[in-house]
């Protein structure tokens, strides 16, 4: 701030130009652009392996590019801005023996929070969220839900501008998932900046305001998720009484019969002159539904079914440093 005139406000929490980063021959980060709105969900979304890790520690400063360059909340630098950021990695820890609370206060510790505040914050948030039985808890008898409730609250005690989450629902239940898709919520309605990375489409599509498609190291698609299904046209399915008759001419040169009915791609014109050929023809329509595109199927279309198919495999350990 220059005298009574705040700094502008940044368009983008997070930026990579051109970045490269590599593991003797492999290259895991392979000339990645990415720019995250400040106050965005934001989602890098790619099977186990695509150099998701790799990119947020190289957007974090945790690692350096061999090419390329990076702004973590304006900084070049981004290490400077270490206490203005809470990353959760992928890799869980936390000590056994400490108290659910003091453990969260530890954490605001290490982004310099001082210990007496991070304790007050740790115990209300803890309230705040039903786990106030668990305030005065050792970390060994709290369930993994708990303790990875625990590990984020530590991460965002500090009041960061920049929350960052390597894989946050690996390993929940739907119930502890569903928590923490609430936990990320409110910290966006508080104006912080979420970054997430996730092998789960289903928590892109609905979480998300834009998403980095990532495959082999690449991002294949930036934009929001709607942009992404819009890449596919919606698939109509129609049947009729009537086999035949001068109706037929009208349907679009890509449709198929299967199981008794007609499906087609939406025509560029949309389905109302269909619909007046069908009735003058007297098609007898019994059924006509529209289905639009969801991620997953527009992530096929992104990516390959290859990377779809690992989408869906077993957890796996990513490449990284």
């Amino acid at each position: 701030m220059i005298g009574d005139t705040p700094a502008p406000a940044l368009p983008y929490a997070v930026e990579g130009h051109g970045l490269v980063k590599t593991f003797g021959a492999f290259r895991a980060v392979d000339g990645v652009d990415i720019a995250v709105p400040a106050g965005a969900i934001y989602g890098v979304l790619g099977p186990n392996g695509a150099g998701k890790t790799t990119l947020l520690r190289t957007l974090l400063g945790i690692i350096d590019p061999d090419e390329g360059r990076r702004t973590l909340l304006g900084e070049a630098q981004p290490l400077r801005m270490a206490r203005a950021v809470g990353y959760l990695p992928e890799e869980r820890g936390l000590y056994p023996s400490m108290k659910a609370y003091e453990a969260i206060a530890f954490m605001g510790a290490l982004r310099g929070l001082p210990l007496h505040v991070g304790r007050e914050r740790a115990k209300a948030m803890l309230e705040g969220h039903g786990m106030g039985a668990s305030i005065d808890k050792p970390i060994r008898q709290l369930s993994k839900g708990m303790a990875q409730t625990v590990q984020l609250f530590g991460t965002i005690v500090h009041e960061p501008r920049l929350i960052v989450l390597d894989e946050p629902f690996s390993g929940l239940d739907a119930i502890n998932q569903e928590k923490l898709e609430g936990l990320i919520r409110e910290q966006a309605r508080a104006g912080v900046t979420i970054l997430f990375s996730t092998h789960v489409i289903a928590h892109a599509e609905r979480l998300c305001e834009r998403i980095a498609i990532v495959a082999g190291g690449r991002i294949r698609f930036e934009g929001t998720p709607a942009q992404a299904r819009d890449r596919l046209r919606a698939q109509v399915r129609l049947r009729t009484r009537a086999a035949d008759g001068p109706w037929r001419g009208a349907l679009p040169a890509d449709t198929v019969s299967e199981d008794g009915a007609w499906h087609f791609a939406l025509p560029d014109a949309g389905i109302e002159p269909l619909l007046r050929a069908l009735i003058d023809g007297q098609a007898g329509i019994e059924s006509l539904s529209i289905e639009r595109p969801g991620l997953h199927d527009a992530f096929v279309a992104i990516a390959g079914a290859a990377a779809a198919k690992q989408m869906q495999e077993p957890d796996a350990v990513e490449e990284t440093a």
